[in-house]
């Protein structure tokens, strides 16, 4: 199996946790994304990481790349099969972190591109967001339960990319069980793996 994938982008990101997390023998392909190669457009033309090819069929989008690594093995319960409420809440926060929340990092991340507000303003806009899950974090280490879920695994690289737009503020925030949350993912050996070079 060959994932196309690239380092830094949030969504090849989650797709290789999941893969990692799941122990799916995939061999990473980075790819430049001025020069892709020929055999990624052939299996999916509109040329975007991540792509999976399973040697069956081809995923081409992050969230169907996790869930298929999941349906495969999910030994901690990223799926919260034991809670479906918590599951369906899941599908709440993923939707809203690829919707609204990406929009609004895009804003903020590139501010001078849309000068129509300060770069202050597009972070002010996001800290709802910021707002919610630190209250979702409220005594426990997850999001949803106890053990890392879905959820966790799918906003973690969007969060990072928030937090590495001004450090420095993101460091002081009034948000801290989110900064641990965040922080507790980056220092895992999971995380580490898929961000190896």
């Amino acid at each position: 199996m060959i994932l196309y994938s690239f380092r830094r982008c949030p969504w090849a990101m989650r797709a290789r946790l999941a893969l990692r997390y799941a122990g799916c023998e995939v061999r990473v392909e980075e790819v430049a994304m001025k020069n892709k190669p020929a055999a990624l457009l052939a299996l999916s033309p509109k040329g975007t990481v991540p792509v999976l090819d399973t040697g069956t069929g081809v995923l081409e989008e992050s969230l169907d790349i996790m869930r298929w690594a999941l349906e495969r093995n999910d030994p901690q319960d990223w799926r919260l099969r034991a809670d479906p409420a918590a599951a369906q809440q899941a599908e709440a926060l993923i939707a809203r972190n690829d919707s609204t929340f990406k929009a609004q990092v895009n804003l903020y991340k590139y501010a001078e591109r849309y000068p129509e507000h300060s770069r202050e303003h597009y972070r002010q806009q996001a800290e709802t967001w910021l707002a919610a899950l630190e209250v979702l974090l409220e005594g426990r280490a997850y999001l949803l339960a106890d053990h890392p879920s879905l959820a966790d695994a799918a906003l973690l690289p969007l969060m990072r990319q928030f937090a590495g737009v001004e450090p420095q503020w993101f460091a002081e925030a009034a948000y801290p069980r989110v900064r641990s949350w965040l922080e507790g993912w980056l220092a895992s050996d999971l995380f580490k793996a898929v961000m190896a070079k």
